[in-house]
This record gives structure tokens, sequence and C-alpha cells, in this order.
């Protein structure tokens, strides 16, 4: 299992990265930080309503924002801050809500860290995403392949210990009966990812595909935008860090046609203690 210590960094202008909404503070001042794009905020509220904490308008679903908080029995402000900074301003608010990629990137462990963490988020798997129409193209399903196989998920298994979880149902050997890998022998395939977990399980995939004689150019990335941007200008083949409905969004926010290919590991959502060290303030105990 990797290990991954619990290391919070603080930025020194942290305080300049909150913006605040929602009702206005309890006695107390209790402050929860969420991300502030609408698929990852909307999964940092519902995971709070799943804890006791606030209740959400049941029409909302999976485009919540705080403005469809319909109970908040401690008065809780809320901070949207992007979701890479999240792990930088915990400590200056009680909690936060952070995805676990950024939480590894941050030194802080998942698992052991974490308040509370999704128990159920299939609907928030990680995927391999390409332009339109390059999904079938024989560099795609090589890399596809590649990211399904045993190999990978014992990886991941191994390496997050719970932090990281495969989705594959099937795992390959690694490789696509359908390809004539000769056929691509020598090609490079271009690949945008987030640092961790994304470029550190990209790696595995880039030896398998190696043994096939094919290259794999894995390009790290530190926010959400850029690697949807240059799978739509063509830069690069494909990327790997989103869900799909974070994907949904920017599609329908931005005009790209970026697709999903697969399915590969799903990252719990986590809420975490800044001042805080247990859930008991926020559920009022």
């Amino acid at each position: 299992m990797k290990k991954i210590t619990s290391r919070f960094i603080a930025a020194a202008s942290a305080a300049a990265l909150l913006a605040f909404s929602g009702c206005s503070g309890s006695d107390k001042g209790l402050t929860i930080a969420v991300p502030n794009d609408t698929s990852n905020e909307a999964r940092a509220l519902l995971l709070l309503q799943e804890q006791g904490i606030i209740k959400l308008d049941p029409d909302a679903g999976i485009t919540a924002t705080v403005t469809d908080i319909t109970e908040n029995p401690q008065n809780i402000t809320f901070n949207e801050v992007e979701a890479a900074q999240l792990p930088n301003v915990l400590q200056d608010v009680d909690y936060a809500v952070i995805n676990s990629n950024y939480a590894i990137d941050a030194g802080i462990n998942p698992v052991e860290d974490s308040l509370a963490i999704e128990s159920s988020s299939s609907a928030y798997a990680n995927i391999l995403a390409v332009k339109e129409g390059n999904e079938n193209s024989a560099k795609i399903l090589a890399l596809k392949a590649a990211l399904e196989s045993s190999r990978v998920a014992d990886f991941i298994a191994e390496e997050y210990g719970g932090s990281v979880v495969s989705v594959v149902e099937n795992p390959t050997d690694g490789t696509d009966p359908s390809i004539d890998y000769s056929s691509i022998a020598g090609e490079v395939i271009t690949v945008a990812a987030s640092p961790a977990p994304h470029a550190e399980i990209l790696a595995v995939a880039k030896e398998i595909l190696a043994e096939n004689g094919v290259e794999l150019d894995i390009r790290e990335f530190t926010d959400y935008v850029q690697p949807n941007n240059v799978v739509e200008s063509g830069e690069v083949d494909a990327n790997y860090f989103q869900h799909t409905p974070y994907l949904d969004d920017f599609n329908s926010e931005n005009g790209t046609h970026i697709v999903s290919v697969a399915p590969i590991h799903v990252e719990p959502m986590g809420i975490y203690g800044g001042k805080q060290t247990s859930l008991d303030v926020a559920l009022g105990k």
C-alpha cells in the first residue's frame, strides 16, 4: 500500500481563495469548503447530506449547489473553492470536502484521514476520454485495454489501499485481440492526466504498451480545464482525470465534443477536518 502521510499543505494566501456563499455562519462560525465546479459541488453536498449535516432539495440531485440547501441546522457557511485548492485551505476552515486525487497529491490519506467517505460513488468513476470520433482507433483501443488490465487493477489495489478503487469488472491481460499491434508499433499515444493517481496508474499502462511496441507519452496537468482543451484541439489523443458528470457539464458549457471510452477507477470523496477533529460540531453534538 502506498504510504501517504497526513500532511496538510497550507498556502499563505489561502484566505483569498475562499468564495463565501450560503447562509451566514453559526455562533461558532462553522465553515465547510466544497469544490466550486458544478458536478463536484453537488457530489460534496450529497455526501454532507448523507452524513446528516444538511438537507437538500430532493429535485436538485447531481446538480445541487448551496442554494439548494433546505435545512442547515448549524447555520454553516459554505465556501466554494477551486477543487485543486481545497487541501491548501483546509487549515482555515472547520471542514473541507476533497476529491481523493487532490487529497493524495497533498499527502492526505483518504482512508485514514477522512472523517467520512463516500460509501458508493460508481457514478463518479474516472474515465479514459477522447474527442468524439476517435473512440475506436487502434491506438485508443490499445490504451483502453492496457488500463483495463489485471496489472493495473492489482496496482491500484496494492498502491492505494482503498483510497482509489478499480471499477473494471473483467480485467484483461492488457491487450485487445481485435488489434493488429504490429500496425501501430512505433506509434506514440499522448494522454493528459493529473499527477496522482492518474499519471501513476498510466505508468503501469505505459509498461504494457511498451511490451507491444507502442509508446505512451503521459502529460501531467494540475487543473481540470486544460486536459479537455488539449483533447478537443487534437494536441493530445486522450485524457484520464475526470468523471462523466464533470465531462457532461464541461461539454455543455464549452461546446466541446469529448466522449468517454471506459471507466477505470473511482476516488471516493471525503470530508476532512481542518479546525475540527470530528463531525460532532457539524452535527450539533
